[in-house]
């Protein structure tokens, strides 16, 4: 994925501690004091300032992700944080550059023990000033690399209603997922990737989103958000989940407020299943019960039958695009290219 490789970014103390190592060990090869400390100085500088680029060039370039993840990663960070801080780690490369580079210079006329000593506050004090920055990035890596991976070449479902619905139980029973489950809402934190093997071992992407409220989307929190982001981006087919029994805590007029709502934000079939008819069913509707598994495999039929037919139509889709060959009289009949040879 795009975040797999990022490694563990080190705090000011552990970058400055593993340059100084790395050149007193060097140093002590040296037999000439005043080359020693020259060379020390060059070698603090070059290893602090590739190290602090390589920070840098670990992250991937953010505008140039795919919609969800870009999107995904503003509603986490904030893309004009993630710019700031590693813009910061960007000009203490640049510092500690030239600062090495001006006092290496000038060693030559100058006591070089005194230069190295002034070399290495420097150069410190500089990382230390990105110190706070390198703590952000290195929690920024850390969420980027749980996040899930959403491939967008695959077939996707997205779940999507109210908290506590039941959309984590039924992603639970028709696909690979393993969601947390719990009767308290917004228990899903963030998006929750499962799959399912269909035929000719083609995969089904099961989305199971964190619950949505009705409310303006200035005041969506980020959990929410990340619902949203899904459903925009990567949903094939949207499955909304209500609960008639609102054992949920919300109203089925709210909840189906809610399902006008996602409509008019996606271009993708919707299919709206009533959860929990062990306690309560709801006419005109899919209806089934996560708990009981009643009308689960309806459910998952009618979703594949959905996924079907647009698979049909985007091959016939396909094919009308295609260039008709260019007919041509021979002989008395007509005859395409293809055919005079």
């Amino acid at each position: 994925m795009y975040f797999d490789d990022i490694p563990t970014v080190p705090t000011a103390d552990e970058l400055i501690d593993r340059v100084l190592r790395r050149a007193a060990k060097k140093m002590r090869e040296k037999t000439n004091k005043r080359r020693a400390d020259e060379d020390f100085v060059r070698s603090i500088t070059q290893a602090s300032h590739d190290k602090l680029v390589a920070i840098i060039q670990s992250f991937p370039n953010f505008e140039e992700l795919p919609p969800f993840y870009r999107d995904l990663c503003d509603i986490l960070f904030g893309m004009d944080n993630l710019k700031m801080n590693l813009g910061m780690v960007g000009w203490a490369a640049k510092n500690v550059r030239d600062v090495g580079r001006f006092i290496s210079t000038g060693m030559r006329r100058a006591d070089t023990l005194v230069e190295r000593r002034r070399a290495v506050a420097r150069i410190a004090s500089i990382i230390h000033r990105a110190d706070d920055a390198l703590h952000y990035l290195n929690d920024v890596r850390n969420v980027l690399r749980k996040l899930p991976h959403v491939n967008p070449d695959e077939f996707t479902i997205v779940v999507a209603g109210y908290p506590n619905v039941g959309k984590s139980s039924f992603i639970r029973l028709v696909s690979s997922a393993e969601p947390e489950i719990a009767s308290y809402p917004f228990t899903t934190k963030g998006i929750i990737v499962g799959h399912r093997i269909a035929e000719r071992r083609r995969k089904i992407q099961f989305i199971d989103t964190p619950g949505l409220l009705d409310r303006e989307g200035e005041e969506r929190n980020a959990i929410e958000k990340q619902a949203l982001n899904a459903l925009v981006y990567v949903a094939d087919i949207v499955l909304f989940v209500i609960d008639a029994s609102e054992n949920c805590g919300y109203s089925i007029e709210a909840q189906f407020k809610l399902r006008e709502e996602i409509e008019e934000i996606t271009s993708v079939p919707m299919v709206t299943v009533v959860n929990k008819a062990d306690v309560k069913k709801y006419d005109g509707f899919f209806n089934m019960s996560t708990v009981s598994g009643e009308g689960v495999e309806e459910v998952l039929n009618e979703l594949l039958r959905i996924r079907k037919e647009n698979m049909i139509k985007e091959v016939v889709d396909i094919r009308s695009e295609l260039p008709v060959p260019e007919m041509r009289r021979h002989g008395g009949r007509t005859k395409s290219k293809k055919d005079a040879y």
